[in-house]
């Protein structure tokens, strides 16, 4: 199976997509991982609009996934260019694979010092999977909040949104590690942090109705 392909029968609403997805799935099931990786890079490069599609495939073929190398993980985020197509690399290829071991938290942390506000972003979104348990996450403060400190002055809007969100994930598993921080570097936060975080701690809600 190739890009040409999976793009002619991908199209409509995102849940007719994903169905079909599913569908390519099951045809691509014993496929070698580096045939499954292979087509996810040729969908990536032919048809941006299509990565998620392509993170999918990644993440549903066991073989692939489980085996996942740091490599690997950066040639499926090159190019990476709008806050969408971050989140699907971060919640299906990224965070997982950190989470699961097979990218350091050195690799990590280098994005977040990445002069590309697409990979500091990745960073951090890359820790909702560490905490979110319907993504696979049982909590990880450390993990998280080292990458939440290393881009507290950071004020490119995606990146703030995206710290925000970090936070807010990691306030279920461990609401006390949350507060601690938010008092620490209460100084240091934007403002948007701050309100929505602490939304979440009051509330569970980020933005709670008046």
């Amino acid at each position: 199976m190739n890009a040409r392909e999976v793009l002619s029968r991908i199209s409509g609403t995102t849940a007719s997509i994903r169905s079909t997805r599913r569908q390519i799935s099951k045809e691509i099931a014993a496929e070698k991982r580096g045939a499954v990786l292979a087509l996810s890079y040729e969908l990536i490069d032919s048809a941006p609009g299509s990565r998620w599609v392509a993170y999918e495939l990644v993440q549903n073929h066991p073989a692939t996934r489980d085996k996942i190398t740091t490599a690997e993980v950066e040639r499926l985020g090159a190019g990476l260019s709008s806050w969408s197509d971050v989140d699907a690399f971060a919640c299906f290829i990224s965070g997982p694979a950190w989470r699961e071991g097979h990218v350091s938290d050195a690799v990590i942390r280098r994005w977040a010092k990445s002069e590309d506000r697409w990979w500091r972003r990745a960073s951090l979104v890359s820790t909702v999977p560490l905490n979110v348990q319907a993504r696979g996450g049982s909590g990880d403060a450390s993990r998280t909040l080292a990458i939440c400190e290393l881009l507290l002055a950071d004020r490119d809007e995606m990146v703030v949104k995206a710290l925000s969100w970090a936070l807010r994930a990691l306030v279920k598993p461990d609401p006390a590690a949350v507060r601690q921080f938010m008092d620490k570097f209460a100084d240091e936060l934007a403002p948007l942090v701050k309100r929505e975080v602490r939304n979440k701690l009051t509330t569970g809600l980020k933005n709670p109705r008046h």
